[in-house]
């Protein structure tokens, strides 16, 4: 019997169970999407991870004096890092960074709505913005001028301008007191992602330059510094180059800490992989059990089809022609509800990005194919036993089997 003859007669047999075929590729056809589903959930999570990361700053580095519990306060004071230190480390590592900025906090207290509260004051450069990420609302950030002239500008957190003010850019322009002192804002700004904590902003803090905030504090200290790396390869590199260079510029002992979030970013990798592992791990075994399916619903199958296997073996059928023709039935359950399955798995992700706007959802190409590709082997796997058992089948005893 040749294979197009052998697949005819699986394509009509198919035709005669039609309820039982399609129940039975259903399990096939959930198990394949469920594959390919988990497999975009899983990328989705772990590009949204990462991108939320390295917007944070995955090549940028923060670096802090560690107060040690046998140190004066005289020497504390001289081992905070200073806005000269900031400048040492842009002029000796001008080639490997973008940029380098370093903050000084203070708080005062405003009157919002007849009530004192307490709001945080940043003060900070021109530099802070690319390396923190920011993103200006309305208005614009402050600049070298700013910095230099010691300007009595102000930028404003998004949730403080509207608390304001009403809206963003009712508060441009507006006089704002800091300190005794009054300042224009010239601008309202938020961090582009979250940053998981790596962050000295929080929702209502004032921004202002940092050479007119050391006019309020008491001591000189930057706290962090910031300096984003032009390349990621160099991140380590630098982060030791830092270190050494304030340690290099202060007494002996003085210790600072100085990080990255690459240990983050790769042990959001490692997470994301397994999580991807034990998913598609999951996936597999609703396959299998698809796969169980067709094999219990064959067996059936051929114990039904018993009288018709004794009469073709009768007229000349092989062994091996029966066998070709029960898994070729298997397989086309398998593959159908495979093919439905990952129509399915791969609509779904698409009509999200249809409906959802400013969201990417990623598809894995190797998904499909995997997919796929299980989804021939169940059918080959599963139906190869009730195949070989029809293929075995005495004809005699077949023929008088009712």
């Amino acid at each position: 019997m040749q294979f197009g003859e052998a697949l005819g007669f699986s394509f009509q047999a198919l035709r005669q169970n039609p309820v039982r075929s399609l129940l039975t590729g259903l399990g096939m056809m959930i198990g394949t999407a469920s594959v390919i589903l988990v497999v975009t959930i899983s990328l989705t999570s772990q590009s949204y991870i990462l991108e939320q990361i390295e917007g944070v700053g995955s090549n940028m580095i923060f670096a802090s004096f560690e107060v040690g519990s046998q140190t004066s306060t005289t020497e504390v004071n001289a081992d905070f890092i200073k806005p000269s230190d900031v400048q040492a480390v842009r002029e000796r590592l001008a080639d490997r960074i973008v940029a380098a900025t370093g903050i000084e906090t203070s708080i005062d207290s405003m009157f919002i709505n007849g009530k004192a509260e307490r709001l945080l004051i940043i003060g900070s450069d021109e530099y802070y913005k690319p390396v923190r990420n920011l993103v200006v609302l309305s208005g614009r950030f402050m600049d070298a001028g700013d910095v230099s002239l010691r300007q009595k500008v102000a930028l404003l957190t998004e949730k403080l301008a509207k608390r304001l003010y009403g809206s963003q850019n009712a508060a441009i322009g507006q006089l704002i007191k800091v300190h005794g002192l009054q300042f224009t804002i010239i601008g309202t700004f938020k961090e582009k992602v979250e940053s998981f904590g790596q962050t000295e902003l929080n929702a209502e803090s004032i921004l202002i330059p940092i050479t007119v905030q050391q006019y309020f504090i008491h001591v000189e200290r930057i706290d962090p510094m910031y300096i984003q790396v032009r390349e990621a390869r160099n991140v380590e590199a630098v982060t030791a180059q830092v270190s050494a260079i304030l340690e290099s510029r202060h007494r002996a002992g003085a210790k600072y800490k100085v990080e990255n979030l690459t240990g983050i970013l790769n042990a959001a990798r490692d997470i994301a992989r397994i999580l991807s592992l034990v998913l598609v791990l999951v996936s597999t075994i609703a396959l299998v059990i698809s796969g169980i399916g067709i094999m219990n619903i064959m067996l059936v199958t051929v114990t039904e089809r018993t009288r018709e296997i004794g009469v073709r073996m009768a007229v000349g059928a092989s062994r091996r022609d029966i066998l070709t023709q029960f898994l070729i039935e298997a397989t086309l359950i398998s593959l159908t509800g495979g093919c439905v399955g990952i129509a399915a798995g791969v609509a779904v992700p698409l009509s999200v990005q249809l409906f959802v706007e400013n969201i990417r959802v990623p598809i894995s190409t190797w998904s499909i194919v995997i997919a796929f590709a299980v989804s021939s082997l169940v059918g080959l796997i599963f139906g190869m036993l009730p195949a070989s058992r029809a293929s075995k089948l005495n004809p005699t005893e077949a023929l008088r089997y009712e």
